[in-house]
């Protein structure tokens, strides 16, 4: 019971989860950061759970009862962003019938989390910055001035040095709210982690549907290691989530994935030659003789099959049972 326990806390940190080298130093990342109370920039592609490293820093920080109010920079308008942040007091504008409490008043005490922070207008950063250093504001259309206490978070899917030098993010604001920058690695460096991802996935999503589904097939695990999975972690929850209402056993099937992975799987395979540095079950050994049979012989089944040993109905049986047949 105490390895099983080490072993899943070695995997995962609040709900990220990760075996690999690469996100056991993201999970030291965090520990160290969460520890105090610097700035913060997390950076990574779209899908790689960033907001999740966000929330675990709060959660394992001295502020973990406090607020944590998360903010995508991406989704509000421009001109409403200032009012989204800092508030506004009554008839400050147009359409400001009330006064309104900004994201930076409600995270009072606790963590203010601003995602997408490549996409805040360049007029706002000035203005941000500001109220990075003095941890003050007014309200629009306020003369009174606010204090606040409160630790920040940033994240972000771009380059944030590119977008320096094409003038679109100051420099200034880029070194302060990078202090700490922790990058979350996409999954298609760390495909280790993908089975364990997966099965995660497939435990969550039968128990939602009600589904006896206890495990997934090899077949299918092959299929999923071999994606590049360019929406990354966020993509794989998908693909299992849809996969679960699809399946009628008690195994996820190969066939339940989305079509798109099947596909990419089976082209990946008869373009692959047998890897003798796997492991391999012997099922997974005679799929690959048979792929790389077909290779060989350009194709030809009935050729293939004399190269295998086989007779040629044998062979079509095969490519059936392993989902080969184009």
């Amino acid at each position: 019971m105490a390895l099983q326990t080490e072993l899943e806390t070695n995997q995962s940190f609040g709900e990220i989860i990760g075996k690999s080298e690469k996100m056991q130093q993201v999970f030291t990342q965090i520990r160290a950061a969460a520890a105090g109370n610097i700035t913060v920039l997390i950076q990574g592609e779209t899908g790689t759970g960033k907001e999740l490293v966000a929330k675990s820093i709060h959660d394992n920080s001295p502020r973990k009862t406090a607020p944590f109010v998360g903010v995508n920079c991406a989704a509000i308008p421009a001109e409403l962003i200032e009012s989204e942040l800092f508030g506004n007091e009554r008839g400050a504008f147009t359409g400001a019938i009330e006064r309104r409490i900004g994201q930076f008043e409600q995270a009072n005490t606790g963590t203010l989390f601003l995602d997408e922070i490549g996409d805040m207008p360049l007029t706002l950063q000035a203005k941000l910055l500001r109220v990075l250093e003095e941890r003050e504001f007014q309200r629009i259309g306020g003369k009174s001035t606010i204090s606040v206490d409160i630790r920040v978070l940033a994240a972000t899917n771009q380059d944030l040095g590119n977008a320096i030098r094409e003038g679109s993010f100051r420099e200034d604001l880029y070194y302060r709210l990078a202090a700490f920058p922790i990058v979350v690695p996409p999954l298609r460096e760390r495909r280790e982690d993908i089975p364990i991802l997966a099965h995660h996935f497939l435990e969550k999503f039968a128990a939602e549907d009600k589904k006896s589904i206890r495990t997934i097939s090899d077949d299918a695990l092959h299929v999923l290691t071999r994606h590049d999975f360019p929406g990354n972690v966020r993509e794989l929850k998908h693909a299992i989530e849809r996969a679960v209402l699809l399946e009628t056993t008690d195994r996820l099937q190969r066939e339940s994935l989305p079509p798109d992975l099947i596909q990419e799987g089976s082209q990946a395979a008869i373009s692959s030659p047998t890897d003798t540095t796997d492991i391999l079950t012997l099922k997974e050994a005679e799929r690959r003789a048979i792929v790389n049979a077909l290779k060989v012989k350009g194709g030809n089944i009935p050729d293939a099959a004399r190269a295998l040993g086989i007779g040629r109905s044998t062979l079509y049986r095969k490519l059936k049972e392993y989902n080969l047949l184009p």
